[in-house]
């Protein structure tokens, strides 16, 4: 009997050691005891005239904060947030997510938006995925991009988002599906150290940035299970459906399946217009935000954009959506790759 227990002891224990070897070497125990986070502290940024001009470049353009936080006339040209709602949050109306995904009122108003936060808990919000009420925001705010947003231009997107009129906008909660609610834990990542800007007199340097914070890689990018696939990053194959319709974001890079035809001119008319030529971007593509950059930084992002290697995968909203063996998504001339 002793005999029998003991080598059921020696069974269990075993197992428990598989199991733990398992956890460590697949999900890691974040789901299980929490995100890395740190804690806020009580610094505040001051509101100059130059961060309140550079929050509100940044806000309306390249980071386009209040095009998530603000709910959209869909029917209106490239689908614009609607005036009277800007940063007054939204229900994200995405298909096909873990849940209800809800990006929160971030206008001052006190009772239902951002009023009562601490400037450091924006901060810590939107560089590492800390909501204000110590949850992990789901990665469809893009935090992992925004970690490399600088100090200085941190600062400037708090110090403007302060300055939005508030607006009461009561809104449910974010609700997660098991177990994603839980994997997510494993996103977040303290920023401890100080973030410099890139250096901006280097058009490609200047443009990496630009795009990097508009986040244009998840986009532009595959998605296997709700994860970017970073090695066919920029060639297409995110599929999107809402009230934009059912489109799927292209192959960017300069691959034949891609964009090779685009020099800087046609590049900048696309974003100042929604148009290639003759043919209308669907509004889910946030033109209406990269219209308000300057020439220097479209320029710059183009810079960038040429740099990309050409990876070939055919994407066509012209077509029915087919199965891809590519990318493993479904999208226009899918069946062609």
């Amino acid at each position: 009997m002793r005999k029998a227990l003991r080598i059921g002891g020696v069974v269990i224990l075993g197992l428990l050691l598989v199991l733990v070897v398992a956890i460590s070497l697949t999900i890691g125990w974040r789901p299980f005891i929490g995100p890395r986070t740190r804690p806020l502290t009580g610094r505040k940024f001051e509101a100059t005239p130059e961060r309140l001009a550079r929050g509100k470049y940044l806000v309306e353009g390249d980071i386009g904060c209040l095009d998530c936080h603000s709910e959209h006339d869909w029917n209106g040209p490239g689908g614009p947030p609607i005036e009277a709602k800007l940063g007054a949050g939204d229900v994200f109306p995405l298909e096909g997510l873990p849940g209800r995904i809800v990006a929160p009122n971030i206008t001052p108003d006190p009772e239902t938006g951002a009023g009562n936060w601490s400037d450091d808990t924006l901060a810590r919000a939107i560089r590492e995925g800390i909501g204000h009420d110590g949850r992990t925001l789901f990665p469809l705010m893009p935090y992992e991009q925004f970690r490399a947003m600088s100090d200085e231009d941190l600062a400037a997107v708090i110090v403007y988002v302060r300055s939005i009129p508030p607006l009461r906008n009561p809104l449910p909660k974010t609700e997660i599906i098991f177990p994603v609610k839980y994997l997510i834990r494993s996103v977040p990542q303290p920023v401890t150290a100080p973030v410099p800007p890139p250096d901006f007199s280097n058009p490609v340097q200047r443009g990496e940035y630009l795009v990097r914070m508009a986040d244009c890689v998840t986009c532009h990018s595959p998605m296997v299970k709700g994860q970017t696939n970073f090695a066919m990053a920029f060639s297409g194959g995110f599929r999107l459906i809402g009230p934009w319709g059912d489109v799927t974001a292209v192959n960017i890079t300069p691959d034949p399946s891609g964009i090779p035809y685009y020099d800087e001119q046609l590049f900048l008319q696309v974003m100042r217009t929604g148009y290639v030529k003759a043919r209308k971007l669907n509004p889910i593509m946030p033109w209406n935000n990269f219209r308000h950059l300057s020439d220097d930084d479209l320029k710059a992002m183009f810079a960038y954009l040429k740099t990309f290697p050409p990876i070939k995968h055919r994407v066509d909203n012209g077509e029915p959506p087919t199965p891809c063996r590519l990318c493993g998504g479904v999208h226009g001339a899918g069946d062609r790759n």
